[in-house]
């Protein structure tokens, strides 16, 4: 009923597992687990026992760990579309009955209206749940993680983002997080970025926490550079091994990298900007996430309850973002956010939309104001009162 990842196949698990049953088998540090494949369909009650029983004993082989359990559907993951933090992941999760029910949990997500209209704009057909395997593996209680990208072309640099705890926020875009380009010579060029808040698993009540960071680590990078060039190193491998640039999520404990996640890129990134002091006062500037020009009015999103004031055709200016947003892109413009990186599954799934997106712009909700024409530049990552 269930099978190891080292036995996970694309047409069985789907990418993400197939990847990562790939990557071990060329001796790199992935967790071990397990996978429910896409057939295995516990409908009746029995068959729901069977699954319990079949869970329990697979964690009971893994130690009984805190799992991470996460979608590998059919479509996920491919070159052509990422799906990125399109369905749902349950983090932090322990025991064989609560490990079925977030099983349960993502293979529903395949159903929501935000995956159906990401496959609609990105030309795919939308899986649907039968279509679905879901990944179990233990969580890497990181000290920092995040997100590399390899180059999209050669010579190009090596792209990462990181922060302390578990890679959620770095993903997510909650957090602005440190940002690395490793150069094709090694050379290291470095941001700090303002990490306020981490992520990190809760023992006490189960899946997983938002804490304050202290000032001095708010501060500190993230990642020295003998880490920063061993992660960059595994990239490269990845790429190698993969036949193609790659998007990898990985987490740091101790002496150890661990890689959590590999996929191809999509869309090509904007190159890091070159500041020019001599831009006037009417331009802000971010972090060029998503490529194109677009001059139209913005409109200010505070959360959810706002999307219907956004119009098709405005460029949308919000704090933050999560996954939960992409609808809203699917109408935007354009998209501005204060926080979050070039990395995060916002910024990708704007390049694949082919909208202009600037991140980690400073004040922008109370900078712009709402309704006002604005020059949104993608590329360069300004954005210009008009």
């Amino acid at each position: 009923m269930l099978t190891r990842l080292s036995e996970a196949t694309r047409t069985t698990s789907g990418g993400k597992a197939a990847t990562l049953s790939l990557l071990l088998s060329h001796g790199l540090a992935v967790p071990h687990g397990f996978f429910v494949p896409s057939d295995v369909r516990p409908g009746r009650s029995g068959d729901r026992h069977a699954l319990h029983q079949a869970v329990a004993a697979a964690l009971a082989q893994l130690g009984d760990p805190v799992v991470a359990v996460r979608s590998s559907a059919l479509g996920e993951d491919s070159a052509e579309a990422s799906a990125a933090g399109q369905y749902e992941s349950v983090i932090g999760v322990h025991g064989a009955e609560v490990v079925c029910q977030a099983i349960a949990e993502c293979r529903h997500s395949a159903r929501t209206d935000r995956v159906s209209r990401y496959w609609a704009r990105t030309g795919g057909r939308s899986p649907r749940d039968s279509d679905m395997a879901v990944l179990v593996q233990p969580v890497i209680e990181a000290e920092a993680s995040g997100v590399m990208f390899t180059p999209h072309h050669s010579g190009g640099p090596i792209r990462i983002e990181s922060a302390w705890g578990l890679g959620l926020g770095v993903v997510g875009g909650a957090i602005m997080p440190d940002a690395y380009e490793v150069a094709e010579d090694g050379t290291i060029d470095r941001r700090v970025g303002s990490k306020r808040l981490r992520i990190d698993l809760d023992h006490v009540h189960g899946g997983v926490m938002t804490s304050a960071v202290s000032a001095d680590k708010q501060s500190s990078l993230t990642l020295d550079d003998d880490t920063v060039a061993v992660v960059a190193e595994l990239g490269r491998q990845i790429a190698e091994v993969c036949g193609g640039p790659q998007d990898i999520e990985w987490a740091v404990v101790g002496d150890a990298v661990w890689i959590l996640q590999a996929r191809p890129i999509t869309a090509a990134l904007p190159v890091s900007p070159v500041l020019d002091p001599s831009v006037g006062i009417d331009v802000l500037r971010g972090t060029p996430g998503s490529h194109g020009t677009v001059t139209a009015a913005a409109r200010i999103v505070s959360g959810p309850a706002d999307f219907a004031a956004l119009r098709r055709g405005e460029i949308g200016v919000c704090a933050i973002t999560d996954p939960a947003w992409t609808p809203l892109f699917a109408v935007a413009a354009g998209v501005v956010t204060e926080i979050g990186g070039v990395l995060s599954h916002a910024a990708i799934v704007a390049r694949e939309y082919g909208i202009p997106a600037v991140l980690g712009v400073d004040g922008a909700v109370t900078e712009i104001k709402d309704g006002a024409e604005i020059r949104l530049n993608g590329t360069a990552g300004t954005i210009t009162r008009l």
